[in-house]
Parts: C-alpha cells; structure tokens; sequence
C-alpha cells in the first residue's frame, strides 16, 4: 500500500467530543485514501509533487474534512488517516475530494502538469482510540480497500453501502467479492468511478503520432539473468517501434521507472504522458518461460490486445530479439487499429495529419476504385497539413504506384512521375524513414530500371527499421528481378510473418509468388499467385503473373483462361509494348522466359 488516510468524526450524536480516554471503543466510518503512483511522481519530481500534496491537503482535504465533521488522525507522506461518525459523512466527504480535485484539473487556466489523484477506500467498524490514533482490525480492512478503486475513484465496502440511502447509492456498482491482504474471507467491495480524473497533459508528438510507452517485463521467476531480460526485451521491443516512424515511443529510460511491480495502466499515462502503454509480465514454467503481453488504453485502462509467448529453456536470449520483433510488429497493427477508430469518430476539422493518414490506409487497399481513389484525397490533406511529415508523402508515393499494378491509372507515365516525386520528397524529409526508402526502391526497380540504386534503398531501411514489413516485401520483388530467387523467397517469406494480417495482404502474397517463379518453383508460384487472387480477384498484375506461371507449369488451358480475365480487366493490354516498357525483369533469361510464358497463355502481341 502506497498510502493511508483515515477520517474519524471528533463529533458525536450529541455534539460532544469524542472522548480521548484511553483505549475506548467506538464505531467510526473509516476513509483510506491513497496518491496514485506516488513513487513514480516523487522519482519524476520531488520537489513539484511534495508541494503539489501539501497544497491539496491544506487547501482542499482539511476543509473538506471541517465541514463533514470529522478529523485528520495522521499523515503518512502520501495520504492521511482519520475518522468519521457514520458511512455518510465519509463518503460526502471522499466525493467533495475526488470533485476538488476534478474541477482544479479541469480549471481554465490551470498550470499543473502533473495533478496528484486519489483512491479512496471506505469502512466502517469498531476502533480503538488512543492518543488521537485508532487501532483496531476495521482500521486494516479499510487500509486494503483504496487499492481496489481507480485512479480518482472510490471503494466503499458492503457495510458502507448499506448504511447509505437510496440516493447515495446511485453510482455504485457491484465489484463482486475480492481478496484482501491479510484476510482469510473474501470481501464484497462496492466502485464509485464516474467522472475520473484526466491525469495529465499528454505528449503532443509531431503531426498528432500516438504516443506509447514499453515497460519492462515484471519478472515474476527471481532469477537474475531472467531480469535482464525482461529489460532488455522491453527496450528491443521499443526499438523496433520506435523505427516504424508510426510512434511516439517514450525512452526506456523513463519507462524503468516501472521496473518490478505492476502498474496500473492509467498510472502510466499520468506519469509519462502517453496514450497506449505495453505491460507485461514473465514467469519461469517447467520446461521454459512464457511472457504473456497487454496493450493498454491508459485513458481508461482498458486492454486492447494481448498475446503470450513461449520460449524453452536455454533459448531465452538466443530468441530475444526474434520475440521482440514478432511482439512489436503485432502490436503496430493495434495501436493504428485504436487510432483509426478514434480519428473516424472526430470531426474533420479536428483531424490531425496522422489521423488523414490512417483513413487513406484504411482505404487504400480496398477493391473498390471509388474508395480506393479517396485515399489520395487524405493523403493530400496530411501533407498540407503537415509538410515535414514523411509517413503520408511515402504512402502517397506508394498510392500511385499501386494505382499503376491495378490498372487503374488514366496515365501511367504520370502517375509514375508523380511516385518518383513523392518517394524522393519523402526520403528528404526523413533519410532514416524505412517506408520512404523502401518506396523510393520500389520505384527504382520498377520506373527507374535501376536495380543498384533499388537495393541500396533497401540496405539504408533495413538499417533503420529491420523489421519493417514492407521493406521486405518490396526488396523481395527487386531480388526476384534480378534472378536471385532463393533470397526473394526468404523476403518475402519475412514480410509476411512481420505482417501477417496485412490490409494489402493480396500483394504480400503476389510478391512470394513471383519470387518463387523466379526461383524455379513453378507449382509454387501458383499456389501462391492463386492465394493472392482470392484476395482481391482483379488485380491485374496478378492475373498477368498467374498465367505466366500457369503456362511455366504446362498448364496452357489454365493460364488461357487466366489470361482471358487479365484482358477483360485490362483490354489495351499489348505484349510488345509490355516487354519494352514495364517487364520488370532484370535477369536476361529471366526476362525472355516470362514473355515467352505470356505468349503460350495467349496474350496478344
């Protein structure tokens, strides 16, 4: 327990004092109330929080404490004790706080960053008074309830709640019974959590970024070589994110404020300002480890995904880095996921230039043109808002590009121009943007014919983000032009275990299949090339590249047929023109033998 504050009433029915003989008997509600995250402020500032503390003691909790005719019993650094004459008077008196408190956050013009924020917790029994100080078992049952109240709220026990009135009951809701410490029975405990307190001014990252904090592991083993890890894990994890250039992550080095105990959410927000937080915990099991792992809303604490991983014994740092990689490229889905629904339900006006961004990708790997199209618009939008941002110049670079595979562009030269443009725009912005260098490849495989400058695209992003799906994706395709099909295989193969529910997972799925083809591996490239269709049933690059294989396959009826629904989607489709233009094959034999595959499947000259 962080703190304690209890209230006794100094008044009785009467309105005579109560007594201070000693050790005499009564029944007293009893208030705890703790400072949420205390520790954590206090590491973070403690000059700030101590005099943030007093000023609410003497400015708020004493008068209130006056008026609801009870007492302060003592102060404990971070709380008080005290009691009051009956459950009534208690809880008036713990709502009169949590408003207080509530309205000085809420001021206009107020200038605390940081504002301290209670739990309260409320019990009612017989004490024993002393000194001014009361004793007894009522007094440590109420000291285990606070703990059980979020940040702001308040816990009263089923004692209380029945010698309240209706009215006072209202906005109470049944906790179930609970397990308190030091306590044989289970105790039913009561929540009061309307109206809690914003804790903090959170972190304005460039262009509206969500912002994210990785806490290390809570090890629960007790080894110490398992401890390092659970630090170590928390900052490759952040890493990895953080070269995603999609987060605002928080250095592990404020985040290890947190090592060995179990925050709350919520707590976390408040002290590092965030809006996500990744908790985790690992436990040492009998024939390895298994880390199970929560991504946190810390405004309202509510989990938005969990995953638990198991790693044997003796591997546990052997696959570190595989494990990390794999959480935090789960986890970057997620938190977009949480954006995307927040940013569609505000108003345009109060959009952000991440929030435009996160609806064009929403959009942008849809089947249908019209919605496909409004991408750009978003896009547009961000850029304009947001110049020096590089995420939404480099998926605008990608957009044109993906216009040009679909056949969807009026102009393929210009569209073309136009992601040549953006892809170079973006890199200047950002040098070290994974997604910009990896379109900025992309395009000089396929509109520069530049494979050199292509693979050094790649090598600068892997170098900045190595686990950046997308990257390897793309590099797989300039692999595979250029005949290296073993290692077109493995990228692509990666890019697809790093992004395993991608909004575009057709071209995911199309890029293996012409690695494969390139490798020799035709039946593959056809089963691969044919999972991508069902995914999106009219991309046209796709069919093209399926009846190429089908006909590699001696499948020469299959591939016509395939070759047939290209030319229905694509009807000014010419193989001579193709050949000289937009064949992306590098490797000669390569490049002889798919033009030769696309004419036995019937496509015209």
């Amino acid at each position: 327990m962080d703190v304690a504050m209890v209230f006794a009433s100094d008044v009785d029915a009467t309105g005579n004092a109560l007594s201070s003989a000693r050790g005499e008997r009564r029944t007293v509600a009893i208030a705890f109330a703790d400072i949420v995250g205390y520790s954590t402020l206090m590491a973070a500032d403690e000059d700030g929080t101590y005099r943030r503390w007093m000023d609410l003691l003497h400015g708020l909790i004493e008068p209130a404490t006056q008026r609801c005719g009870g007492r302060i019993v003592d102060v404990l650094g971070d709380g008080v004790l005290g009691a009051f004459q009956n459950p009534a008077n208690a809880v008036t008196w713990a709502r009169a706080i949590q408003r207080g408190i509530r309205a000085d956050v809420e001021a206009a013009g107020s200038v605390d960053p940081v504002p301290v924020v209670l739990r309260i917790g409320i019990h009612v029994g017989d004490v024993f008074e002393s000194n001014s100080q009361i004793f007894g078992d009522a007094v440590n049952f109420a000291a285990r309830l606070q703990c059980h109240a979020a940040p702001g709220g308040i816990v009263i026990s089923e004692r209380v709640l029945d010698a309240l009135d209706a009215s006072a009951r209202v906005d109470f809701r049944d906790l179930g019974y609970v397990e308190l410490k030091g306590f044989d029975k289970r105790a039913r405990l009561f929540a009061s959590e309307t109206e809690l307190v914003r804790f903090t001014v959170p972190i304005q990252a460039v262009a509206g970024l969500p912002s994210l904090a990785v806490l290390p592991l809570l090890d629960q083993s007790g080894d110490a070589d398992d401890a390092h890890f659970a630090d170590g894990f928390a900052e490759d994890v952040g890493m990895s994110l953080a070269g995603l250039h999609e987060l605002f992550v928080v250095s592990p080095a404020s985040s290890a404020i947190f090592r060995g105990r179990e925050a709350d959410p919520r707590e976390v927000g408040r002290a590092l300002g965030v809006r996500y937080a990744l908790l985790g915990r690992m436990r040492r099991m009998s024939q390895g480890y298994s880390i199970s792992l929560q991504l946190c809303d810390t405004y309202s604490g509510a989990m938005l995904w969990g995953d638990r991983v198991r790693i044997g014994i003796g591997e546990i740092f052997d696959l570190q880095d595989e494990v990390a990689r794999k959480s935090a490229m789960l986890l970057a889905p997620q938190v977009r996921f949480a954006e995307l629904r927040r940013a569609m339900r505000k108003p345009p006006e109060s959009q952000t230039a991440y929030d435009r961004m996160l609806r064009a990708l929403y959009t942008i790997g849809s089947a249908d043109y019209d919605t496909f199209e409004r991408a750009r618009s978003y896009l547009a939008e961000a850029m304009v808002e947001e110049p020096e941002f590089a995420l939404p110049v480099a998926w605008a670079a990608r957009w044109h590009s993906v216009r040009i595979g679909r056949g969807w562009s009026q102009d393929p030269d210009d569209d073309a121009a136009q992601a040549l443009q953006l892809a170079a725009r973006a890199t200047r912005i950002d040098r070290a943007n994974a997604l910009a260098l990896a379109t900025m490849g992309h395009m000089n495989t396929m509109l520069r014919r530049d494979s050199d400058a292509a693979l050094q695209c790649f090598s600068e992003a892997l170098a900045a983000c190595p686990n950046h799906p997308l990257v390897w994706t793309l590099s797989s395709a300039t692999l595979a032009y250029l005949g290296n099909g073993e290692e077109a295989v493995r990228r692509a193969e990666q890019g697809l275990r790093l992004s395993p529910h991608d909004p575009m997972r057709y071209s995911q799925l199309m890029f293996l299949g012409i690695a494969h083809y390139a490798s020799g591996s035709f039946d593959e490239a056809v089963r691969w090339q044919r999972r991508a269709l069902a995914e999106n049933p009219l991309h046209g690059a796709t069919l093209l590249l399926l009846a190429a294989a089908l006909a590699a396959t001696g499948s020469r009826e299959d591939a016509r047929q395939v070759a047939a629904r290209f030319m229905a989607v694509r009807p000014g489709f010419s193989l001579e023109t193709y050949s000289r233009t937009r064949l992306p094959f590098f490797a000669p034999g390569l490049r002889e033998a798919f033009a030769s595959h696309l004419k036995e499947a019937g496509l015209p000259n």
